[in-house]
């Protein structure tokens, strides 16, 4: 079982116009309204590939049940820690071109008993679960710490924690040594505070982290594709697409493809293939955040990796 910590649930409503005019009125073409937030699409996309996934989020009495039967639908078992004040909503704007622009709702501001319902619910997860992700902003009034203190709850546990987080909680969760940490080249470069223009860059940035102590340092970025390191070396795996739809949700169907190849005993390598072929599956559909696996099974065999020597 893989647990999934994807706090900051949020209702997505991606809305499609043919041109996105600032400052005017603007008229979709199409519209979605989806429960969302970057744990949910690790999950979702988990439960695509066939692992048994259970996910804990924060959930309000308005979303409880769209939110409970999207993810019965998905196959994914929904540990809802329900809030009285209303989950985050996020927009995505998506113009002809395939542009995406986000408006990101702040969300939430939760207490003490939200707080300690929220480690309730994860130690339960924790006990019953092989491998934990903890993926996505952190609602307020929760300290940047808290996903380097799960992290810190899981390796105390015997296991295998992966998190993909940003800004000071990247940072803070860097010292708490998590096997796997996912950090896209934008949060990466903020990291480091130096560019990251080139994978011979990446590398560099990921010896640093697997120096620190993370055992599977892995760098997305972008139509460059990934780059990971163990102790077997650098791994750097990449595809072209002929069509790209949607990029947002690739980086969390990328972690799930992750955690699914290390669930299932796979080497860095076939884990980087199986992940790639996830986040560039997300890119080629219209729903943000998840995955065919008949798409992903067909991306597999043309998804080029290397060992990176330089």
């Amino acid at each position: 079982m893989i647990a999934v910590l994807g706090i900051n649930t949020a209702i997505d409503h991606l809305m499609q116009v043919s041109e996105l005019r600032v400052g005017e009125v603007n008229r979709t073409v199409h519209e979605q309204v989806l429960p969302g937030g970057k744990g949910l699409h690790v999950a979702q996309t988990v439960a695509a590939l066939r692992e048994p996934v259970q996910l804990i989020g924060l959930i309000d009495a308005a979303h409880r049940n769209l939110t409970a039967r999207r993810m019965s639908e998905r196959g994914v078992l929904f540990h809802g820690v329900e809030i009285d004040a209303p989950l985050r909503h996020c927009i995505a704007l998506q113009d002809a071109r395939g542009q995406i622009t986000e408006v990101l709702g702040q969300g939430p501001e939760l207490g003490e008993r939200d707080n300690a319902a929220l480690q309730r619910a994860f130690r339960r997860a924790l006990e019953e679960s092989d491998l934990v992700v903890i993926s996505g902003s952190l609602p307020r009034g929760l300290a940047a710490g808290t996903y380097a203190e799960l992290a810190q709850q899981v390796r105390a546990a015997g296991k295998r924690c992966l998190i993909d987080a940003s800004g000071e909680v990247l940072k803070q969760a860097v010292a708490a040594r998590p096997f796997l940490l996912k950090p896209n080249r934008d949060e990466a470069e903020a990291l480091f505070g130096r560019a990251i223009d080139s994978v011979d860059a990446a590398v560099v940035a990921l010896r640093e982290l697997h120096a620190r102590g993370v055992a599977m340092p892995v760098l997305s970025l972008g139509a460059l594709g990934a780059v990971g390191m163990d102790d077997s070396g650098a791994w750097h795996a990449a595809v072209e697409l002929e069509q790209v739809r949607n990029t947002v949700g690739s980086g969390d169907c990328f972690l799930a493809g992750m955690a699914v190849a290390l669930a299932r005993g796979e080497p860095l390598r076939e884990a980087l293939r199986l992940a790639v072929a996830c986040g560039a599956a997300n890119a080629m559909d219209v729903e943000t955040g998840y995955v065919r696996p008949d798409q992903v099974e067909a991306l597999l065999g043309r998804i080029q990796v290397r060992e990176w020597t330089r």
